[in-house]
């Protein structure tokens, strides 16, 4: 058995206070997030890193005297071992190996102190490298409802390291944080953990084939500390947790070394087949005698989360809660949003009149107000609904509710072939395809991480929010408590399809592009927590913001060429439906409608279709703009709903001068809308999802595999709900 001893005093590091890089760490769910936010406020931006594309946040906190820090917020991990990208990405940051990220002057180990010995497994990994180390003791007070006591001062005394208590989620909370980083001397541990004779022995030789090559593996300010993070990683590179692939922007380790830790790892395989198993819980045993005088336990029963949990996650009542919580949430989506929807719209149709009385008539003007105010003002009025959902999921996670969620669905999940870290994948995929996509790193295993991606654009994002509020508005266009129950249990049932097609998809792919065995799934439950008002403030505003810049970018310049396109070729002497109709976006709707009439589209539908496969919500837009156009004049939100009701095909004029118009003689009736809200339900109608499963899969095949049967899928099922509606009646 190993053990650990502290043989030395820490050693403290000089440096600058001004402009130190500090790497944030720490598990998942252990309040890593809320104490970012704390430190930096609104002064982050969110990048990736280059070669793997990992999502990162980094940003600006103010020392105790003024100075400025740089913060790099790490992806959550348990250990240092890199079985995934964004662990590989940790790694690399923390052992100086990428020459993108400035040199790391200090850790900031974030410890969940009702779990402090899982969140010690990964702090003497970091300690270990020999970087200034700074521990953070968090939900101290949720320990305390528990009935643990942690004694900071003794866990410092026996690390080596500054440790710090930060109670809250305010900027004041993180003050003991900001005190620490301004100190003038950063503290290295000497704390580290003997390794077996024979494992030394390898490690020594493994540490001086390093030693002989030129190549400059690490980039370090101290040659202790170069040391340290050379024998750190020749032991990574012998138990396997460092790759030993070249990245992009990473140093790669020499081959030769490779190879020698590579046999290694095959002599011990051969002389201990259990190595692995016993080298964790010797590091354990080590974290064990840590702990001994610094956690005290006082036994009050089961605890508030346990009483929680055992109605939470019942067999049974946990799904009956589960549909309750999602009702709630989708209910007041509508309810909630009614009157500032109502605000927007008032403001964009006065901005409208206004704009038309003032400016003269003229291209310029018909550009202004059929092009982007109709565009963009018809998006921004689903502003409102779209935060409100995502109001109502951050504070889910921010509760610990979310967490359960996950574990409860785990078992339908694995029912249909796909691993139960594929959850937050997919709950990320309902606000965009594109991070889900790239959550998908954190799972390990590349069968089960090519099966959520493959089913993941399934999942409702927010940009077919629109699309379907403007639907279902036109389905059930009345209002009040009534209306609304109707309109959220309609959008309820779209996202329970999308969600069903998803499951469908991925026990199909399961038992054939996806084959291979099933990674176990393992996670950690949180504890309950009052929800973190600050934190789910800055994701609201995170939201908000991505959504109005795509408003002022995408959808702006989307909405000028689709005028410019329904607007050209000229023909003074047409009528504005004659225009219209031999525009170049009519001639391409006109192109398309044969294989979209037995859908119940005409070509003004076949429009919007082409139009938002740049991005979904430009449906919306786009038939705003073309009603705008056709009609000369804005219209109001329910204006445009009653033209999506009344909108009548070839033949309707004469009926109508027969006064014998009947419903079946509209474009876009009730059974059409439902049939465009199933459309895309299934359809894949986004380039930019496109690009990154291509990225992330590293093959051209898979995106376009994805493309034709997603579209395939959509169309199939549009086309049975379509012909079996009018076959029943409902036209």
């Amino acid at each position: 058995m190993s053990d650990h001893r502290q043989s030395e005093p820490a050693t403290g590091i000089e440096m600058p206070a001004r402009g130190r890089v500090f790497a944030l760490v720490g598990n998942p769910n252990c309040g890593k997030t809320t104490l970012f936010n704390a430190l930096t406020g609104l002064r982050q931006k969110v990048g990736n890193y280059a070669g793997v594309t990992v999502d990162c946040k980094v940003g600006e906190a103010i020392g105790l005297h003024g100075e400025r820090f740089k913060v790099i917020d790490l992806p959550g991990a348990y250990s240092l071992a890199a079985r995934s990208p964004d662990e590989t990405v940790m790694q690399d940051v923390l052992l100086g190996r990428r020459e993108d990220v400035p040199h790391i002057d200090a850790v900031i180990c974030v410890l969940d102190a009702t779990i402090l010995e899982r969140s010690l497994y990964l702090a003497t990994q970091v300690i270990e490298i020999g970087l200034p180390v700074i521990l953070v003791l968090k939900m101290l007070d949720v320990a305390a409802d528990d009935g643990i006591r942690v004694d900071a001062e003794a866990l410092a005394q026996k690390l080596g390291v500054t440790v710090v208590k930060v109670e809250g989620d305010g900027a004041k909370s993180a003050l003991p944080l900001r005190i620490a980083m301004s100190a003038a001397t950063l503290e290295v541990s000497p704390w580290h953990r003997h390794e077996t004779e024979q494992f030394r022995g390898y490690e020594a030789e493994l540490v001086a084939l390093l030693e002989s090559f030129d190549t400059v593996l690490f980039v370090s300010r101290e040659a202790r500390e170069f040391s340290r993070q050379r024998k750190v990683s020749a032991r990574m590179m012998i138990t396997g947790d460092a790759p030993l692939y070249p990245r992009a922007k990473v140093t790669a380790f020499p081959a030769e070394a490779e190879h020698a830790a590579l046999r290694m790892r095959h002599a011990l395989d051969t002389a201990e087949p259990d190595w692995r198993e016993r080298r964790i819980a010797e590091r354990y045993a080590a974290i064990g005698q840590i702990l001994e005088g610094v956690v005290r336990h006082r036994d009050e029963g089961p605890t508030l989360t346990d009483r929680i949990d055992k109605v939470v996650l019942h067999l049974v009542w946990c799904w009956a809660i589960l549909a309750l919580v999602l009702g709630t949430v989708f209910y007041s989506v509508f309810w909630l949003a009614q009157w500032p929807m109502d605000g927007i719209e008032w403001l964009v149709n006065a901005a409208s009149g206004w704009l038309g009385e003032v400016l003269p008539p003229g291209v310029l003007t018909n550009l202004l107000l059929d092009g982007v105010l109709a565009g963009v003002g018809a998006v921004l009025i689903f502003l409102p609904q779209i935060l409100l959902l995502f109001f109502f999921l951050a504070l889910l996670e921010s509760t610990g509710y979310l967490s359960r969620a996950t574990f409860i669905l785990d078992r339908v999940m694995s029912a249909f072939g796909l691993h139960g870290r594929s959850f937050i994948p997919l709950l990320s995929g309902f606000a965009c395809a594109i991070p889900g996509i790239m959550a998908t790193r954190t799972i390990e295993s590349s069968r089960d991480r090519l099966a959520t991606i493959l089913v993941l654009p399934w999942m409702s994002c927010s940009a077919r929010l629109p699309v379907y509020l403007l639907l279902i508005a036109a389905v059930y266009p009345g209002t009040g408590a009534s209306a609304a129950l109707q309109k959220a249990g309609l959008l309820l049932f779209l996202y329970f399809l999308g969600i069903a097609g998803a499951l469908g998809a991925a026990w199909f792919f399961s038992k054939t592009v996806a084959q291979g065995k099933r990674a176990p799934f393992l996670m950690e439950l949180p504890h309950y927590h009052r929800p973190h008002w600050k934190q789910v403030g800055l994701e609201l505003w995170d939201k908000c913001r991505t959504f109005l810049r795509n408003a002022g970018t995408i959808i702006l310049a989307m909405a000028i060429v689709l005028w410019a396109l329904l607007s050209y070729p000229a023909k003074p002497d047409a009528s504005a439906s004659e225009q219209l109709e031999g525009s170049v976006a009519g001639q391409m709707g006109k192109f398309i409608e044969p294989a979209i009439k037995p859908l119940g589209f005409d070509w003004k539908v076949g429009v919007g279709l082409i139009a938002s496969f740049g991005a979904r919500e430009v449906f919306v837009s786009t038939m705003n703009i073309i009603y705008n156009v056709e009609s000369g004049a804005a219209l109001e939100r329910s204006e445009a709903q009653l033209h999506l009701k009344s909108d009548f095909g070839p033949h309707a004029a004469a009926e109508r001068s027969q006064g014998k118009v009947t419903r079946q003689a509209y474009g876009l009736t009730p059974l059409t809308c439902v049939s465009l809200m199933v459309f895309y339900v299934f359809a894949l109608q986004c380039m930019s999802t496109l690009a990154v499963a291509g990225r992330e899969t590293r093959s051209l095949r898979w995106p376009l595999f994805m493309l034709f049967y997603m579209t395939g899928t959509a169309y199939v099922a549009s086309l049975l709900v379509y012909q079996i509606g009018k076959l029943l009646g409902y036209v």
